[in-house]
C-alpha cells in the first residue's frame, strides 16, 4: 500500500510562510559617541537572536510581565527557520509506549559523556511540557487515534522517543512560537547584528548593561554605520551556533552565531570540541541534511572523477552488498559520524568513504532511480538480503517497492516535496552531496538556569554548550524549548526585566563605539572575504571530522597569527553594508582559535576520538578496516573513559586563550522530593539561586 497524500497537505507542511513583522519601535533618544549620533533603544531584557529557542524566551518573559526585546540578524533566516533534515524531531518522553520515564530519557541524552547530568534530566522533564505547549500554539504534531503522538527512533535513541511534522518541523515551530512573539506585541529590530556586550564592574563583579549593535535601519549621515546602542541589564544570546566557522557546512549562509561575541564579554565557553559532522546537501545549493528516510530508501551512491567516470567506491569499503545496503540504511539513524561506527564495517564508514572521495577531488552523488550496484563478486541488491534490523524496519513501513524513488515516496513524499521546491528533482536526477559540519555541541556554559559567567548574560539553544558528545537527534530543539523557558523563568524571578534600563552609558558605550570604529580601517589589508576564505579552509582541513594533533597545533598557530595581525591591522571593508559582516568575521576568526585551543589541548592530553572526530595517530588502538584491507591512514586513538567525566572550558583573557577543565556536575537518581518539605523553596523563590552569578 503506497501512502497518499493529498498534493495541498503536502504543500502545507513544506511551504511554510513566516508572519510579517510589525512596524519597529522608535529609538527613546540618541546620543553622541565617538563623534556620531548613536539611537539608544531601551528594554528590560534584550533577546539576541530570533530562531526557536530566542523566541520561547521573550515570549515566556513577557508572559511574565518583563519588559523584552528581540534583536535578529535576519528574522527567519537562521537555522530553526531554515534547516534541517529528513526529520527534525522534538523529544516527546516517551519510552517505549509506556508513558514517561525521564531519568531514562536523561541517561539516554548524556550518554555520549562531557555533559552535566542535571542538565540532562532538566531537558528530560521539561520536554513534556515543551510539546504540550507548542501543540496549544498549533505546532501539527502526528497522533494516534486515541490521542498518543506518533513516534520513531533517531540517532543515539535506542527507544524511538522522537516526533515530527516531517522535514520542517523547526520551521513550523519558528512560526507558531513567532506569532504568539507577534500576538504579545513584543518589540522586534530586524536587521540588527549584535556586535559587543557591555559590561561594568571587575573580574567577578562585571555585569551586563547593554549591547551594541550595527543596524541598516540606523544609518544616517552622521552614523554612516548605523551603529546602534541598546540598554539592557539582561542578554539572552540565542543566536545558534558557528555556522561560518566551517566551509563544508549544512548551515544556511550567514549563521554567525555568539561565540565571538561571547568571548569578547569575557564569558566562558564550554566543549568546543564537540560538534557534529555528517552526509548533507551544501549550502551552495539547498543546504539539508540527508538523514531518515532519504537513506532508509536505500539509493545507489556513487563518484564521478574529472573525466566523468563513475565509481562504485562503497564497495571499496563493504565485503558483501549486503553489508554495504543495511549500513547505508542505519545512515537513517545514524547519521552523525562517530568515529566507533568506523570500525567493524560500521555506517560511519559510509562518511569515511564520502570524505576521502569528495578530498581526491570526486564528486559524490545518490541516485534514488537505482538500488546499490553490487559490490564484485557478491549477489546483486536484494531487499530480502538485508540485516534483520533493516529488513525488520522496511517490512513494518511496507517499504518493500522495487526502485528506492518509490520506497521514499511510500515512506515519506514530503522528503521528495521539500526538494522539489528549491528545484531540485530528486525524482528525476541524482543529488549531489557530501560530509559536512552541522551542529555545535558546546558553546557558552551555562548552569540549570541557561546563566552563563557573566551576570546578566544568558545562553539557550545552539549557543549554549549544554550538549556534550553526542545527542538523540532533535533533542537540541527539545532543550532550546526547555531552557528559552527556564531562563525566562530565571529573569522574571530576579526582577531585572520589569522595565527598561534608564542609566546613562554614555562612558561604557563611548569608549566601546571607538574601539569598534577603530578596528574598522579602510586602508587595512586584511579584507573580511579573505579571513572568510582562511578560516573556513583550516577548519575544514586541519579540524572536521578527521584530524590529527601535529595538525591541529599548526591550525592553532595559524589562527594565533591571523587574530594578532587583525588586532594590529583592523578588517577593510568597501560599503557602510560590510562593516558589521567585517566584525563578525573578527569574532569568528575568535572563536576558530578558541575551537582549536581547546581541541589541541583535548589531543595533547591524551584526548581520544568519539563523537565529534577521530584523532588518527600512528600509535592509536583502532584500525578501521575496509573490503580492500587496513586503512592504516586512519588508525584512531580510543576515546579515555576519564574524558567523559569532565568538560575543557575556554575564556579568553586579554590576548590569550586560557583552558581549564571542570567535572560535570551531577543528578543524584535515588534523592526525591517531599512536597510539604520543598514547597517552601518555591514559594519563596529558593529555587533560582538567584544570590550566585
Amino acid at each position: 500500500m503506497t501512502i497518499d497524500v493529498p498534493q495541498h497537505i503536502l504543500d502545507a507542511l513544506t511551504d511554510v510562510d513566516m508572519p510579517r513583522l510589525a512596524q519597529e519601535a522608535a529609538p527613546s533618544e540618541t546620543i553622541r559617541l565617538a563623534g556620531i549620533d548613536v539611537p539608544v533603544y531601551r528594554a528590560g531584557c534584550v533577546v539576541v537572536g530570533s530562531g526557536a529557542a530566542g523566541l520561547r524566551a521573550a515570549v515566556e518573559l513577557n508572559r511574565r510581565g518583563d519588559d523584552v526585546a528581540i534583536m535578529s540578524q535576519s528574522a527567519w533566516g537562521g537555522t530553526s527557520a531554515c534547516s534541517g533534515s529528513d526529520k527534525q524531531t522534538l523529544h516527546t518522553a516517551n519510552t517505549a509506549d509506556q508513558g514517561d520515564n525521564y531519568k531514562a530519557m536523561a541517561r539516554a541524552i548524556r550518554a555520549g559523556g562531557a555533559m552535566d547530568e542535571d542538565t540532562a534530566y532538566v531537558e528530560a522533564v521539561g520536554s513534556g511540557r515543551m510539546m504540550a505547549s507548542l501543540q496549544f500554539l498549533g505546532l501539527p504534531l502526528p497522533q494516534e487515534p486515541l490521542g498518543g503522538t506518533l513516534r520513531y527512533q533517531t540517532d543515539h535513541d535506542e527507544v524511538g522517543r522522537a516526533t515530527s511534522c516531517g522535514p520542517r518541523t523547526s520551521r513550523l515551530m519558528v512560526k507558531v512560537l513567532a506569532e504568539e512573539a507577534i500576538r504579545l506585541d513584543i518589540p522586534f529590530y530586524n536587521h540588527t547584528t549584535a556586535v559587543k556586550i557591555l559590561t561594568e564592574g571587575e573580574q567577578g563583579s562585571r555585569r551586563v548593561v547593554g549591547a551594541l549593535a550595527v543596524r541598516a535601519n540606523d544609518r544616517t549621515e552622521t552614523n554612516p554605520l548605523g551603529v546602534a546602542l541598546f540598554a539592557t541589564e539582561v542578554i539572552v544570546l540565542a543566536a545558534g551556533g558557528p555556522g561560518e566557522l566551517y566551509r563544508d557546512s549544512v548551515y544556511p549562509n550567514g549563521c554567525f552565531g555568539s561565540l565571538g561575541l561571547a568571548l569578547e564579554a569575557g564569558v566562558d565557553l564550554v566543549n568546543l570540541t564537540e560538534s557534529q559532522f555528517g552526509i548533507g546537501t551544501r549550502r551552495e545549493g539547498f543546504p539539508w541534511n540527508l538523514s531518515g528516510t532519504y537513506v532508509q530508501a536505500i539509493p545507489h551512491i556513487y563518484s564521478v572523477d574529472a573525466e566523468g567516470t563513475e565509481h562504485n567506491f562503497l564497495a571499496e569499503y563493504y565485503r558483501t552488498t549486503q553489508e554495504l545496503a543495511s549500513n547505508v540504511f542505519r545512515k537513517g539513524y545514524q547519521w552523525p559520524f562517530h568515529s566507533t561506527r568506523m570500525l567493524d564495517f560500521g555506517s560511519s564508514l559510509v562518511d569515511l568513504a564520502i570524505y576521502r572521495e569528495t578530498a581526491a577531488g570526486r564528486r559524490v552523488f545518490m541516485d534514488f532511480n537505482r538500488n546499490p550496484l553490487p559490490v564484485p563478486g557478491d549477489l546483486p541488491f536484494d531487499l530480502e538480503r538485508l540485516d534483520d534490523d533493516v529488513k525488520r524496519y522496511l517490512g513494518n513501513a511496507a517499504a518493500t517497492q522495487d526502485l528506492p524513488i518509490h520506497r521514499l515516496r511510500h515512506m515519506n513524499p514530503l522528503a521528495i516535496e521539500l526538494y522539489r521546491r528549491y528545484k531540485v528533482d530528486i525524482a528525476a536526477a541524482p543529488l549531489e552531496f557530501a560530509v559536512n559540519n552541522q551542529h555545535m555541541n558546546g558553546g557558552i556554559m551555562v548552569d540549570t538556569w541557561g546563566r552563563s559567567s557573566l551576570a546578566g548574560c544568558y545562553a539557550v539553544g545552539e549557543a549554549a554548550g549544554t550538549h556534550g558528545v553526542t545527542r538523540p537527534g532533535g533533542a537540541a530543539l527539545n532543550a532550546g524549548q526547555v531552557f528559552g523557558t527556564r531562563v525566562a523563568e530565571h529573569i522574571g524571578a530576579s526582577g531585572r526585566a520589569k522595565k527598561a534600563l534608564s542609566s546613562d552609558l554614555r562612558v561604557v558605550a563611548g569608549a566601546a563605539v571607538f574601539e569598534l570604529l577603530g578596528m574598522l580601517k579602510g586602508d587595512s589589508p586584511l579584507a573580511a572575504k579573505a579571513i572568510r576564505t582562511e578560516v573556513q579552509a583550516r577548519m575544514s582541513d586541519k579540524a572536521g571530522l578527521i584530524c590529527d594533533g601535529e595538525s591541529v597545533a599548526s591550525a592553532l598557530v595559524e589562527a594565533r597569527r591571523l587574530n594578532a595581525e587583525i588586532r594590529a591591522k583592523g578588517i577593510a571593508y568597501e560599503r557602510a553594508a560590510e562593516a558589521g559582516r567585517a566584525l563578525q568575521w573578527r569574532q569568528m576568526a575568535l572563536a576558530s582559535e578558541a575551537v582549536l585551543a581547546a581541541l589541541d589541548y583535548f589531543i595533547r592530553n591524551g584526548g581520544g576520538s568519539r563523537g565529534a572526530r577521530a584523532i588518527c595517530d600512528t600509535t592509536g588502538e583502532s584500525l578501521p578496516l575496509s573490503n580492500g584491507g587496513p586503512l592504516e591512514e586512519f588508525r584512531f586513538r580510543k576515546e579515555r573513559d576519564a574524558h567523559r567525566e569532565e568538560q575543557i572550558v575556554v575564556r579568553l583573557e586579554g590576548d590569550a586563550m586560557r583552558i581549564a577543565t571542570r567535572p560535570n556536575r551531577k543528578f543524584d537518581e535515588g534523592a526525591k522530593s517531599f512536597f510539604e518539605r520543598d514547597w517552601p523553596a518555591w514559594l519563596t523563590g529558593r529555587i533560582y539561586d538567584l544570590d550566585a552569578v
